[in-house]
């Protein structure tokens, strides 16, 4: 995956990461229903990390040639 390809998805996850932050009221999590979708917002924000970053090489790594 070239970097450009790994830019896009990365801003998609993000993306999903902003949506979901915005059903989350501000604060600690209150109720038991906020809680996944906190898990949610950094779960995308974790992958993202991982496609912007590719900090152990696993994304631009070729398998087949």
């Amino acid at each position: 995956m070239d970097i450009r390809q790994r830019l896009i998805v990365g801003s998609l996850w993000i993306g999903v990461a902003a949506l979901m932050a915005i059903a989350l009221e501000p604060g600690v999590p209150s109720t038991v229903s906020e809680i996944p979708k906190l898990l949610v917002v950094l779960f995308a924000l974790f992958l993202a990390g991982v496609y912007l970053l590719d900090p152990w090489n696993v994304i631009s790594r070729q398998r087949f040639h």
